[in-house]
Parts: C-alpha cells; sequence; structure tokens
C-alpha cells in the first residue's frame, strides 16, 4: 500500500487527500478528487498496485465549474 501512496502522489492526480486503508483482507480508498479524468486515473492505478487484492472505492468528484446562468433569488 505504501507504493500506491507514492504512485497517488507523485502521479497526474497528485490528490494528497486521498486515503487508502487496510480493512482486513480489504483495502479501502477513500477521499476527494477535482475531476471525473481524476477519479478514473486513481481507480486505474489503485486496482493495478493492488492487483488480487479486494479493493473498494468511495471517491467524490468536485468538480468546480463555473455556473452556466445566473441564479434566482427570490
Amino acid at each position: 500500500m505504501a507504493h500506491l501512496r507514492e504512485r497517488l502522489a507523485a502521479e497526474e492526480p497528485g490528490e494528497l487527500g486521498v486515503r487508502v486503508e487496510a480493512r482486513g483482507s480489504a483495502v479501502t480508498v477513500t477521499g476527494t478528487v477535482p475531476t471525473a479524468h481524476c477519479r478514473d486515473e486513481l481507480i486505474h492505478t489503485a486496482n493495478e498496485e493492488l492487483a488480487g487484492l479486494s479493493v473498494h472505492f468511495d471517491i467524490v468528484v468536485a468538480e468546480a465549474v463555473a455556473p452556466d446562468h445566473p441564479e434566482e433569488v427570490s
């Protein structure tokens, strides 16, 4: 798991807020990433590094996109 943490910090997602925890015979990966692309890269990297283990993901995409219309306040 340490190697996975190193790869996550060094590669494109670079998400240091992502947590990797061993729970019994499974590994849980949790956190928030800025885009769906980062989430997909994270999942791919984790599955590659943890091949053969049961991996569970709880990854939230917090994509900050500018609004496409003004907010109506009443």
